[in-house]
């Protein structure tokens, strides 16, 4: 296997000094135009690319923003990484997204600290609140956006949505509908909002005199599979829910499939809402009343926050919370009339 050319080897092939080269490579300072192009037809015929790594180490910009993801596989996600990048080559970065279970595990620190110094700043999406990581990297002071973290106060800007007021809004959709008994379907303690979620849905229920029961309070894990067993357990009670408020959409359809399982009707017999507004809550049947994240909104705040910082600017600490849209589709209707 040849070995890569330096730049070296360019430069003596086009007949200039390495400054040169690299000056013309880099695209910074004055090189002639005749220099520059027999410096660029020399880099093509070595297949010469400049080292990323070394490059850092000079101090130059990478433009590169890394995208760090604890378990890739919500649809969230999706949703944030396709606004993310969009937003990113708007503003002439590209992306590297790394995805691992915990970035503090051995293995995974080190890569983590080696792509961090590959990048000029770092967005942590969906953080896991228990992850070490996180404290490292509030140590560091290095660029850094969280986006969708809302477990505790972090010294670094926190791009979020308004999760407890969103919750709040959708349950009293449901009790304005009727509904009394209104189960509640938690996702995992991760990134701090399910939590908000159900402080909103208890938000909701008291201030319509209604104590939150804890049995009607179960955990899906934000999975289709997790809302599936969790509404199975909520429709095993002697007294089941009239409707059912899922942390996020996933859970609600499999919520919606749980209770079409056992010979139910979304929304005759159950109403069923969700969290987030992902694309596929409009093409489920029925589809699903939801509370809508403002993923594109987010995104382009959460690049422009690390990229203003990449730029010099001071880090500003704190929540940055963006309103929630709540959306009726068909998996809402007044609740059952007693038999």
């Amino acid at each position: 296997m040849r070995k890569a050319s330096t730049l070296s080897e360019v430069a003596k092939l086009a007949g200039v000094s390495p400054i040169t080269a690299s000056r013309a490579i880099r695209g910074a300072g004055y090189v002639s135009q005749a220099a520059r192009t027999r410096i660029m037809a020399a880099a093509a015929q070595l297949n010469y690319t400049p080292d990323p790594v070394a490059r850092r180490m000079r101090g130059e910009k990478s433009k590169l923003i890394g995208v760090f993801v604890n378990n890739y596989g919500s649809l969230v996600l999706h949703e944030l990484i396709k606004a993310i990048s969009e937003e990113a080559r708007r503003l002439g970065f590209d992306l590297i997204v790394f995805n691992a279970e915990r970035f503090d595990r051995p293995g995974r620190m080190e890569t983590s600290d080696m792509l961090s110094k590959l990048c000029d700043g770092l967005l942590l999406l969906l953080p896991n609140q228990s992850d070490g990581y996180l404290d490292v990297i509030e140590r560091q002071g290095f660029p850094c956006v969280l986006v969708n973290f809302d477990a505790r106060e972090m010294n670094l800007p926190v791009v979020v949505a308004e999760n407890r007021i969103g919750a709040r809004t959708a349950v009293e959709h449901l009790l304005g509908l009727g509904h009394r008994r209104i189960g509640f379907v938690a996702g995992t303690a991760g990134t701090g909002q399910s939590a908000e979620r159900q402080q909103g849905y208890a938000d909701a229920l008291r201030a319509a005199g209604l104590a939150p029961d804890p049995a009607l309070i179960v955990e899906g894990a934000f999975t289709q599979a997790g809302g599936y067993a969790a509404t199975e357990r909520l429709l095993a009670l002697a007294e089941r829910p009239s409707a059912i408020f899922c942390a996020n959409d996933e859970m609600a359809f499999g919520a919606i499939d749980a209770i079409s399982s056992k010979g139910l009707s979304v929304p005759a017999d159950i109403s069923v809402t969700g969290f987030d507004n992902i694309a596929t809550a409009r093409f489920v049947y029925p589809t699903l009343t939801t509370v809508g994240q403002p993923f594109v909104q987010m995104a382009a705040r959460a690049v422009s926050e690390v990229v203003a910082i990449i730029e010099g600017g001071a880090a500003k600490p704190g929540k940055i919370a963006f309103p929630t849209e709540f959306i009726i589709r068909n998996s809402t209707g007044p609740a059952p009339r007693p038999s």
